[in-house]
Parts: C-alpha cells; sequence; structure tokens
C-alpha cells in the first residue's frame, strides 16, 4: 500500500510525476500538495490515520525543460502498447525487431524498430517483412514529446487517472 503509485501534477494540472504513497503523502503532511483524489482505503500511524491519495497536485509550480526520449527496450514496448507489431497478441515476453535487419543496412532508430512476440521474430528472422510474407500492424515512429508519459501499464490499472492526462 505504501508503495503504491500516486499521479503527482503541477500547479497548472499537467501531470510531472509518478511518486509513492508514502512521497505523497510526506508532501500533504509539509502543505507542498493537495489532494484530488483518494481512491484506495486510509493508510494508519500510531495517532493519525491518512486517506490514501490516488492524485496529488502541487501547489507551487515547477518549470521543467522538455527532453528528448531515449530510445530503450521499456520505451519501444510502452509504445506499441505491448502488442507484438505482426501478429496483434498482447503478451509480456516480447522482443525487438528492426524492420529493416541492420545487418542489411537498418538502422536503430524509432522508425525501425518495434515490439515483436517470439515465434514472430523467429519466423521474420534477418528479412524484411515482405520477403518473409508478414505486415506490420502499425508504422514505427518516435513518440511524441509532450514531457511527460505514464507507462501503459498504469493506464491500464489506474483509469481514474485519465482525466488528467493529455490524450
Amino acid at each position: 500500500m505504501v508503495n503504491a503509485p500516486v499521479l503527482v501534477l503541477n500547479q497548472s494540472y499537467e501531470p510531472l510525476n509518478i511518486c509513492q504513497v508514502r512521497r505523497a503523502i510526506v508532501l500533504l503532511l509539509r502543505g507542498r500538495a493537495e489532494v484530488l483524489e483518494n481512491g484506495r482505503g486510509n493508510l494508519h500511524s500510531v495517532d493519525n490515520v491518512f486517506d490514501v491519495p490516488l492524485v496529488i497536485r502541487l501547489v507551487y509550480f515547477i518549470r521543467r525543460p522538455r527532453r528528448q526520449r531515449r530510445m530503450t527496450k521499456l520505451e519501444i514496448f510502452n509504445r506499441d502498447r505491448y502488442i507484438c507489431q505482426y501478429c496483434g497478441r498482447e503478451n509480456k515476453e516480447l522482443t525487438l525487431d528492426h524492420v529493416i535487419p541492420r545487418r542489411r543496412g537498418g538502422e536503430h532508430s524509432w522508425e525501425n524498430v518495434v515490439s515483436a512476440c517470439i515465434p514472430c521474430n523467429r519466423r521474420k528472422a534477418g528479412r524484411t517483412p515482405a520477403e518473409a510474407g508478414m505486415h506490420l500492424l502499425r508504422q514505427p515512429r518516435p513518440p511524441s514529446n509532450d514531457g511527460f508519459y505514464v507507462p501503459y501499464h498504469y493506464l491500464r490499472m489506474y483509469t481514474e487517472w485519465q482525466k488528467y492526462l493529455p490524450q
């Protein structure tokens, strides 16, 4: 319960971060944040009972520069929503696949890397999708750089966060 995620919003209701309940309660007790959504019961201390927050908003504004997202395995899986881009199955055991194989001059870039399940990756092997008789569900592209993103598995677990996130 103490390690559950809490969505942190800037003073302007822009998503900033995801922290744990413990950190959120410290921010609330120090007067640096306010609760927008409760949702998971209570947390008991020796002399107090705290509502466990789901979404908090800072009472002061934080300026953050926009950073370019790094291309990591987790980022690719989040972009593709943990779905194999060849067969369309949702799977936790995914691999990265280069649409145009690297040995044929394909780059390791957002536009050339997709998530694929192990059977599809083996079936495609070192060929292009056309040569393997496979087609992509969506063309790979870089994710939008709106400053903050919520990992896909959190979006499925905490639907209450949807109204605070840009679509």
